[in-house]
């Protein structure tokens, strides 16, 4: 990080009203790192840009569901996708490094590093609005607000630490914390899309298609109710030569292409309706790709590798309903899963058995644990019951079966653990220790996991559960999601290397409480609420990195729910028009860095005509 001397001894003499007179040497710096350091500082541009990429041509991805909102950042509609494009943020993060931001909206910022109860950003005078108005600190101020007062819960969970925002001037904003405890806060007020005041105060609670005034690279294009959107390159965007966007937003245009399922979604793409597509479907990736565009060159398939944990995708248990409060029922929920039928079988091997709620990353708990991990968990052990206390000391391994489909180890061992907990048999059918029947509803959208949880729901059967799978379309679905009304869900958990302060909306207490929040099994568990409390608070890599493996344990300890699968690296097909750098960013696509090649592009089109 990079010290402003002269800024420094200014701020020494003049000891300016918004500094607090108590504290020590404040710096100014022009980016950001969480117990890391900003490697890219002082670069001319992000190591995964071409500088000297192509503008032009349209990049086309598909999605599911529908939408009715332009506005994702309040508590009703459905969001249309993409809208993140609208809009830029305070800083913007690396690809490569676990938590680093550098400039953006804000040229610099100001704190105290002794003192982590405040920082002040600093706007770039050139920040520009699409209307061409300045972007100030009465525009930041008022976002902030409008997030904490109106936002979804689980955004007002995550920025909870601010205690105020006061306008210095035109283009200092000063956020002041409730504690120096959550260091990552200073940087994470720097992540969110900022508004113009005057859209806020107008339009922030409709439900429209017209977003709120932003100052992002792209606006809003054309809107075909229910089956796509748009989004349309500003040629006047103010930020396009900061060293963050050299290389970066090349396409003239940005396109969504909504489908109510993924089937038909892939033949949308073998017709190049859309032309970029993640391949999240294992047969598909193995067998599926032998279409004519296929035979004839002009389509690319590519595994892109990350170092970031893999998504945890599992059926949540929902711990508010009472057939899930004893441990014994929720292990056996898991051994009734057939990971390794269903891999042979559906996903012709491709997946791996997620075993960590960080799985593929330095942060996932492995072994036994350690000495550093014992002097945490050994005040928590009294705070566990007794089934989590034994398995959070043990090293961890998911139930296996044979493959063959029958799982009849599984199953036993699963009939076994309800009949400890109190559950019996009447007439062939399972009865709950208070005498009521043993019901559990899935709840799902679309049609994707369907062939995933009809086998599950088979077995579940076989053990005596009244057991169902309820498919609702999209907007009652997110309206049961935001209420917690539901049994069983999948959910996905997806991770950063550097987890802080967010963890607490998927695990804490507090959340669990919170309609709309992310902890949607409603977890109470206060030895998990102290250690995402540590974690928020971790002082360096190497707590962040401990604190994380010993919450991987006692959130695996306690079973709260059935881990799917997973990939370490993302499949992608696209048609061959699409060019990306040598060296991709190590913790994602990057597909914002791509660009299109127009002769390339031109035979595409000319291919498709025929």
């Amino acid at each position: 990080m990079i010290k402003n001397t002269m800024l420094k001894t200014v701020l020494l003499v003049a000891m300016a009203s918004w500094i607090p007179a108590s504290m020590a040497t404040p710096i100014t710096i022009t980016a950001l790192a969480h117990n890391s350091t900003a490697e890219y500082v002082n670069a001319p541009y992000m190591p995964y840009a071409n500088p000297n990429a192509p503008t032009g041509g349209t990049l086309s991805l598909d999605t599911r569901g529908t939408f009715n909102a332009a506005n994702k950042w309040m508590t009703t509609g459905v969001a249309m996708i993409g809208t993140d494009y609208l809009y830029d943020t305070l800083m913007t993060g690396s690809l490569n490094e676990a938590f680093t931001m550098y400039p953006q909206l804000a040229s610099k910022v100001t704190y105290d590093p002794d003192d982590t109860s405040w920082i002040v950003y600093h706007l770039n005078p050139a920040a520009r609005f699409w209307d061409g108005s300045p972007v100030t600190s009465r525009d930041v101020k008022a976002t902030y607000e409008a997030i904490l007062n109106k936002g979804p819960m689980y955004i007002r969970s995550y920025l909870s630490d601010i205690k105020d925002i006061q306008v210095i001037d035109k283009q200092r904003v000063k956020f002041v914390f409730a504690s120096t405890e959550n260091k990552e806060i200073l940087l994470t007020v720097g992540q969110f899309p900022i508004f113009a005041k005057s859209s806020i105060d107008a339009d922030f609670e409709k439900i429209s298609l017209t977003p709120l005034m932003g100052s992002g690279p792209y606006k809003l294009g054309r809107v075909d109710a229910g089956r796509s959107v748009s989004y349309v390159r500003d040629p006047n965007y103010w930020g396009r030569d900061l060293m963050v966007n050299r290389g970066r937003y090349n396409f003239d245009m940005i396109k969504f292409v909504y489908y109510q399922s993924d089937e038909i979604a892939f033949e949308g793409f073998k017709s190049g309706q859309y032309r970029f597509r993640p391949e999240n479907k294992a047969s598909n990736w193995a067998t599926g790709y032998n279409f004519p565009a296929v035979k004839a060159g002009l389509i690319n398939k590519e595994t892109i590798t990350s170092q970031n944990p893999v998504p945890m995708q599992a059926l949540v248990m929902n711990m508010r309903r009472p057939i899930f409060q004893d441990i014994r029922v929720r292990q056996a929920l898991t051994a009734a899963y057939d990971f390794e039928w269903m891999n042979k079988t559906l996903f012709h091997g491709q997946y791996e058995r997620l075993q960590s709620f960080f799985h593929g990353s330095e942060l996932a708990a492995t072994g036994t644990p350690s000495s550093q991990e014992m002097q945490v968990l050994t005040p928590l052990l009294s705070k566990l019951e007794p089934i989590q206390r034994k398995a959070v000391l043990m090293e961890w391994q998911l139930p296996t079966s044979d493959g063959n489909g029958f799982n009849r180890e599984g199953l036993l061992k699963a009939r076994q653990l309800l009949l400890d907990a109190g559950f019996y048999y009447n007439d062939m059918k399972l009865y709950q220790p208070n005498g009521s029947l043993a019901q559990i509803e899935i709840l799902m959208t679309g049609e994707t996991m369907g062939r995933v949880l009809l086998p599950y729901i088979r077995n579940l059967k076989r053990l005596g559960f009244d057991a169902t799978l309820r498919q609702v379309d999209g907007p009652q679905y997110y309206e049961r999601m935001r209420r917690f009304d539901y049994d069983m869900v999948v959910d996905v958990f997806a991770q950063s290397l550097s987890p802080g302060a967010e963890q607490a909306a998927f695990w804490g207490s507090a959340a669990a409480d919170e309609p709309g929040n992310h902890n949607t099994i409603g977890i109470k568990n206060a030895a998990i609420d102290e250690v995402v409390a540590a974690l928020g608070g971790a002082e360096n890599r190497e707590e962040i990195v401990l604190y994380t493996q010993v919450l991987d344990r006692l959130l695996r300890a306690g079973h709260y729910l059935v881990p799917l699968y997973g990939k370490s690296g993302t499949n992608v097909a696209y048609w061959d028009q699409y060019r990306h750098t040598k060296k991709l960013p190590t913790n994602a696509v990057g597909i914002d860095y791509w660009w299109v090649d127009k002769e390339a592009e031109a035979r595409v089109n000319q291919y498709l005509k025929q």
